[in-house]
């Protein structure tokens, strides 16, 4: 039976923070998880759903404040789901975010003498957002609405600015919003499956300054669109890509699979150290140029290259890893399940004058194999998969291939520790590098060695 009871108010100290940056409270054993509460705090809070082994709390005042604690500078930061530690120091931040992989790692999984390193900071942790996707929608008045949703829920919250994101995002919203009102356009409505505008994606490359408007459409054509391009470009002559996605399913994936450029080229470039690359609208580019460019050093490093091994990058995009890496390396094997991606690494190699790599679009186990049939044996493979981490299929055929050394990158350290307990058998954890990608959340990205035993 639950210690507390729903709509009871109590008060506690916080004791430790979940990797959703919650609060624990504990009351005889049973944890209480309070949102916005912080490390040594002392607060009551109002228990708004008991369950068997926890309890759901909603803070009502702090009355001993933690060191770590600041004023959250963002307006919109208590009803958008798009930041979750603005109240906490960025220093505190950091420190949380290597206690949690050390939690993963080393209490759960029981990994011992794993080097964790602190986590790899940001110069600026704001305004680090090159790619934003704006949910549209209609306000009671019945007018446009551009925002991000609610946390846990699909309700926009209006917003004219984001202060993760970069400012010409911000200033293009606006713009768009009264753009869209004025031409009448119907956003989508999610519950009914109606109305045309589903999202508006920004992408903008760091180095480049190049822009990429995306409407995300639930149809074949935006209306008005020859008037709508003028006006965008002759407001942002940094917009070089305008395109048209259809994503006429009824699901909360944002991005349909066929889009076509209305305006411009079909891609903007940017560049990451000395690599130049040309990202489209569907391929994978990571969002913080600045800290992606020292997680793929430290990948760098973990891959001892002396320019005489093999390596196999899977699931490579559109080919960020495997080109900086190439110049190091003998050869580089680059495959990733979408034919844009292959597409774009295949001419993010030619743009740059390298020779030494192959790409080819597949299964990454599936290709691995046909690889190691044709006699090509990797040196060092890495590793930077979706959310959800490797396929189980996978994990066996890198098994049997056997290499050196693996660089596993990952942007959820648990499905990582999961993929690692499956490679322990053969490979032997020895550091882990977090790297905050994501100032101001909870998520953080993680950089792996394994050496083979």
């Amino acid at each position: 039976m639950a210690i507390v009871e729903k709509n009871q108010i109590y008060e506690g100290k916080v004791i430790d923070l979940t990797h959703e940056g919650h609060g624990v409270i504990k009351i005889d054993r049973y944890p209480i998880f309070v949102p916005m509460s912080l490390i040594d705090e002392l607060i009551t809070f109002k228990v708004i759903k008991v369950k068997k082994n926890f309890a759901i709390g909603k803070l009502i005042e702090v009355k001993v404040k933690s060191d770590s604690r600041v004023e959250a500078p963002c307006p919109y930061y208590s009803k958008c789901g798009g930041c979750q530690l603005q109240h906490l120091s960025y220093e505190a931040q950091l420190a949380m975010k290597r206690e949690q992989v050390v939690n993963l790692f080393e209490r759960k999984g029981q990994f011992e003498n794993v080097k964790i390193h602190d986590t790899v900071g940001a110069l600026d942790p704001w305004r680090y957002r090159n790619k934003s996707q704006i949910p549209v929608g209609l306000t009671k008045e019945g007018q446009v609405k551009m925002g991000f949703y609610r946390q846990r829920s699909h309700d926009i919250i209006d917003i004219d600015h984001c202060m993760i994101q970069y400012e010409t995002q911000d200033e293009i919203m606006q713009f768009l919003k009264r753009l869209i009102d004025s031409y009448q356009i119907k956003p989508y409505q999610e519950v009914k499956h109606k109305g045309l505008l589903r999202h508006i994606v920004i992408r903008k490359g760091y180095y480049s300054q190049e822009v990429m408007i995306i409407f995300v459409i639930n149809g074949n054509q935006l209306p008005h669109q020859n008037d709508i391009i003028e006006a965008i470009v002759s407001q942002f002559p940094n917009v070089t890509s305008i395109k048209v996605n259809q994503n006429k399913e009824k699901s909360n994936v944002i991005m349909g699979k066929t889009s076509h450029t209305i305006y411009g080229k079909d891609v903007i470039t940017d560049q990451l150290n000395d690599t130049h690359f040309e990202i489209s609208d569907l391929s994978f580019y990571q969002i913080n140029v600045p800290q992606t460019q020292k997680l793929y050093n430290i990948a760098k490093d973990y891959a001892h290259l002396t320019g005489e091994e093999i390596v196999l990058d899977t699931y490579c995009g559109i080919g960020t890893i495997s080109l900086m890496m190439a110049p190091y390396a003998k050869h580089v094997y680059g495959v990733e399940v979408v034919e844009a991606a292959i597409d774009n690494a295949k001419q993010n190699a030619q743009k740059n004058y390298i020779t030494n790599t192959t790409f080819e679009v597949g299964a990454s186990e599936d290709v691995m194999i046909r690889w190691k049939n044709q006699g090509i044996q990797p040196d060092v493979v890495t590793i930077d998969p979706p959310r959800k981490g490797c396929d189980p299929v996978f994990i066996e055929t890198l098994l049997e291939l056997e290499p050196k050394r693996i660089v596993y990158v990952s942007c959820n350290p648990s499905t990582q520790l999961r993929d690692v307990q499956m490679l322990s058998d053969k490979y032997q954890l020895i550091e882990i590098t977090p790297v905050d990608m994501f100032p101001q959340t909870t998520h953080v990205e993680t950089v792996a060695l394994l050496v083979k035993k």
